[in-house]
């Protein structure tokens, strides 16, 4: 039962929700006492906007006025020194409970005039995610609300203190939380990782949402400003949690060092990764804990990469009486894999606890820390047996291989053995191959074209600056330094495209054709990857072979159904030739795969020539609006929002826009424009209309 909380100058009672001043009940409403509430259980800290949103109305989505109207209230009966808007941040409630101990460090100074603005520090910054949020809140938002705060309270905020750490943000999807070292920043995401596990398997499905978390550790700099973290580790724990999957921890190198042989966990190598707000390459790990780590590391030769793999109990379609029969095929499948120096394989004894179990693949997978699984069903009836196999890459859930087996139990044991040596002389060439094939696609073996490619990711988004001059430099020199990086040659065909849409090309065309033929030979090099497909389909898209490009997209969407940028480039040549709703749904589509994408201005300016071209012109004005509030410099989303505000009668801030873009590019023509833009008529006509309106030269 929570206890009253008594005040300087209030006492507030949560059982009886009740609030006393000067030891007299004053009525306020039930959301101003919920706000108060919430301030005052987390009196020690700021408590954002956004949480108080989500904590005094849970599963309802509203104005931020509410809450200004609560927190006016609220100080119009305490007094308004007593709720402190602290800027940028959130509110804190000023007043001291009397029965709070000693301070043993400095509170927060708010309104303290002579200390420092700006302070430069070292911190241990953890960001975590809950996983699907917006579905959650889809299928019951109220259910969904009421969970997590649950979680929240009672397996968070009540846990940090045990492990020096203090929330900086908490919101109803994502906590930003910091500690005071590394060692205690892993060991809390451990522990919640598994209280979570243990809650999804102790609940009832039907009753209570399953809740799965991302978690992002960095060690780094940042810059105290009034209280609030801002820079590097505050942007490298976010870029974590966003490039993690659910029930994951990311970390940094830096975290890694502070924490190895401390505590009882392992770190993951995933490779090198461009992060996107911090905007440089960092080295990614994963943290392995519990069995899964005493397994590798027990079981793995030391400074060898074996291709590690783990057979999971097969399950018995019969009578329980018969699931003996899959145990034992099981078990000898294990032994003969595990003949196999060139495999790495889990002991039969660490996957038992999986018999019966339908836990996610990949969750699996993780917690043993293998990348392929083996499954079977077993099938009896009288003396007839089938058993049928699959072999899993875990990351992904793809089926590299599966078969079915058949025969007659007349000699069981016999038989047992016969399948498990079928399978074993099955699978194993199956991984090798995945592995090769993996080691073939590596992006190069050339670790200075490689990071030229990386450093150049950084600066494609910035048009019109150095950077993305440099960029182009950097991807030249990729291509210089390994010719049959095919990945580079994409890369830099989609630099050349960015210029030409943004209109800086040369006038002669070479541009144009020089990212035709980069893209051409990234699929000459490497026809299967998605990625280079969709940037040869929109260069030849943007040469107006409309036609060749969508068969290219078909094939990168047949190759990889979830890569969001062939979902929209082929939006891009949809809208081209007029076919405006396909192409909104199609980024509609890309931009649910990737939220958080590099190129999402790009996508909104698309999102805005569709509509252009489906004619709903306030509505291209608004997806134009917000390519232009991500990238301010971009021509190609300017050129448009000119000529969706034309069609939507503001012909002033039309004709503003064009002046302020012909400053910008003094040498613009609307006719040449024309000749070309990939536009099909006679939505080109349309569109070279509305510029002349706003005063473009013709």
């Amino acid at each position: 039962m929570t206890q009253a909380r008594v005040f300087q100058q209030f006492e507030i009672r949560p059982e009886t929700r009740q609030l006393l001043v000067s030891e007299q009940p004053v009525s306020i409403g039930a959301r101003a006492f919920d706000v108060l509430l919430a301030l005052t259980e987390r009196s020690q800290r700021v408590v954002s906007k956004a949480e108080l949103l989500d904590l005094a109305w849970p599963g309802v989505v509203v104005e931020e006025n509410n809450l200004t109207v609560q927190i006016s209230t609220l100080r119009r009966v305490l007094g308004h020194e007593t709720i402190v808007t602290v800027t940028g941040r959130g509110y804190r409630l000023k007043a001291t409970p009397l029965d709070a101990p000693a301070p043993t460090e400095p509170a927060l100074a708010v309104n303290d005039d002579t200390a420092p603005r700006l302070q430069r520090r070292l911190a241990v910054i953890a960001q975590a995610e809950v996983v699907g949020w917006s579905r959650l809140v889809a299928r019951d938002p109220t259910r969904a609300a009421t969970t997590w705060k649950r979680i929240r309270v009672d397996l968070i905020e009540r846990s940090l203190p045990q492990f020096g750490g203090r929330p900086i943000e908490l919101t109803a999807e994502r906590l930003q939380l910091e500690f005071g070292s590394a060692v205690e920043a892993v060991a809390w995401a451990v522990e919640l990782q598994e209280l979570l596990a243990e809650r999804r398997q102790a609940a009832d499905p039907s009753e209570n949402p399953a809740f799965h978390l991302r978690i992002g550790i960095a060690v780094d700099d940042v810059i105290v400003d009034d209280g609030k973290l801002v820079g590097d580790g505050v942007n490298v724990a976010a870029d974590l949690q966003l490039s993690a999957v659910h029930d994951e921890i990311l970390t940094t190198q830096k975290v890694s060092d502070f924490v190895s042989d401390k505590i009882a966990v392992g770190f993951e190598p995933l490779g090198q990764r461009v992060m996107q707000k911090s905007q440089r390459p960092l080295h990614v790990l994963r943290v392995v804990a519990g069995a899964r780590h005493r397994a590798v590391t027990a079981l793995r030769p030391v400074g060898v990469r074996l291709a590690s793999l783990a057979v999971l109990p097969f399950a018995t379609e019969g009578p329980a009486t018969d699931a003996y029969f899959g145990e034992g095929v099981t078990e000898e499948i294990i032994a003969a894999l595990s003949l196999n120096r060139a495999l790495f394989v889990i002991a039969h004894g660490s996957t038992l606890r999986y018999r019966g179990n339908d836990q996610n693949p990949a969750a699996v997978a993780a917690e043993l820390g293998v990348r392929y699984l083996v499954t079977g069903r077993v099938r009896r009836a009288g003396s007839q047996v089938r058993i049928h196999v699959s072999l899993i890459h875990a990351a992904d859930q793809r089926v590299i291989w599966q078969q079915p087996f058949d025969g007659v139990v007349e000699d069981l044991f016999a038989f047992q053995t016969e399948i498990a040596a079928k399978v074993a002389a099955a699978v194993a060439p199956q991984v090798q191959d995945e592995e090769v094939a993996q080691a073939r696609h590596r992006p190069t073996d050339s670790h200075d074209a490689y990071d030229c490619v990386l450093r150049a990711l950084a600066g494609m988004v910035k048009l019109g600056t150095p950077e993305f001059d440099a960029a182009g430099q950097l991807l030249t020199r990729a291509v210089a330094l390994d010719p049959g990086y095919a990945q580079a040659h994409a890369h830099l065909a989609w630099w050349y495209s960015l210029r030409q849409f943004d209109g800086l090309s040369s006038a002669d065309g070479q541009e144009g054709r020089l990212a035709l033929d980069h893209a051409l030979q990234s699929v000459r090099l490497d026809a299967r990857d998605a990625w280079a497909l969709s940037v040869a389909g929109y260069m030849l898209s943007l040469q107006k072979q409309h036609d060749e490009a969508l068969d290219l997209f078909d094939r990168a969407l047949t190759l990889n159904p979830s890569c969001a940028a062939a979902w929209a480039r082929s939006a891009a040549t949809l809208c081209y030739v007029g076919r405006a709703e396909e192409a909104l749904a199609r980024l509609d589509r890309a931009m649910r795969l990737s939220p958080f994408d590099q190129h999402m201005f790009w996508h909104l300016t698309i999102c805005g020539g569709a509509s252009f071209v489906a004619r709903r012109y306030d509505e291209s004005a608004g997806w134009l609006g917000k390519a232009l509030r991500l990238t301010p410099g971009f021509n190609g989303a300017r050129r448009l929002q000119i000529a969706a505000l034309v069609r939507t009668g503001e012909l002033a801030e039309a004709r503003a826009l064009a002046e302020q873009f012909l400053i910008d590019c003094p040498k613009f023509s609307v006719q040449e424009f024309g000749q070309w833009s990939p536009m099909q008529r006679p939505h080109l006509d349309d569109l070279m209309s509305a510029l002349r309106l706003a005063g473009l030269p013709d």
